[in-house]
């Protein structure tokens, strides 16, 4: 367990500077959690550290009640949120919570955002829903976002932010990552004209190839955004 659980820190700790990269996060702000393979124990970022300065000891591990296990650093003030969305989703191995300016404008709107572009469809599995409002930190907000998450990989927190969802850390990166760009061409596209929307048969269709048939047996394949960048 102790050597799974170091692997998953090393994930997380990288997947906090990519956040601080892709201008998903400012400061302190945002936070990233992981399961621990076969354990009911989570790898989750500190409260009120920078990205930056963050080190592999600052990351705490935690059961399934928030109680810290293993770490002299308090975990993220959002681990109910974090712990929340596990209960709900057996399926998901990691949760990554960002700030992005885009995601948190339509959160600030009131809005949710449709499945408009096809990686956002292959990765989310379809619309972004909107939770109403609850200070953050609070038992409210976590029973809401997990309420409201419901089976898409993202759900948008009222006034807030974006919390998205993967198989693992770096897929549940990808969808804050490919949400905040629908988030961007949403806000375009709304200036051009009408925004249409892909079908829903369409997305279910180019979500269970994703999750059926891309990348390579073994899991030896590229990312869907390394993918774009080099041209597949």
């Amino acid at each position: 367990m102790l050597v799974t659980a170091e692997k998953i820190k090393e994930q997380v700790l990288k997947t906090g500077e990519m956040l601080i990269r892709g201008g998903l996060v400012t400061g302190t702000s945002g936070n990233i959690s992981a399961r621990v393979p076969g354990e009911r124990l989570f790898v989750i970022t500190p409260s009120g550290i920078p990205y930056d300065q963050m080190k592999i000891n600052d990351l705490v591990l935690v059961d399934d009640s928030g109680n810290t296990v293993d770490g002299e650093r308090r975990p993220t003030t959002e681990w109910r949120m974090h712990l929340a969305i596990y209960g709900v989703r057996a399926d998901v191995e990691a949760v990554v919570h960002t700030h992005s300016v885009f995601a948190s404008a339509l959160a600030v709107a009131g809005k949710t955002l449709p499945p408009i572009l096809e990686d956002m469809a292959q990765l989310v599995g379809g619309e972004v829903p909107l939770a109403g409002y609850a200070r953050a930190g609070t038992a409210k907000l976590a029973a809401a976002a997990a309420e409201t998450l419901g089976r898409s990989n993202a759900v948008l927190l009222a006034n807030h932010g974006l919390a998205g969802v993967g198989r693992d850390v770096d897929e549940a990166y990808q969808v804050c990552l490919v949400v905040e760009k629908a988030a961007r061409v949403y806000a375009w596209a709304s200036l051009l004209g009408n925004v249409k929307p892909i079908a829903p048969e369409d997305v279910k269709v180019l979500r269970d190839g994703f999750v059926n048939d891309y990348g390579q047996p073994g899991g030896d394949s590229l990312s869907l955004f390394e993918f774009d960048r080099r041209g597949g």
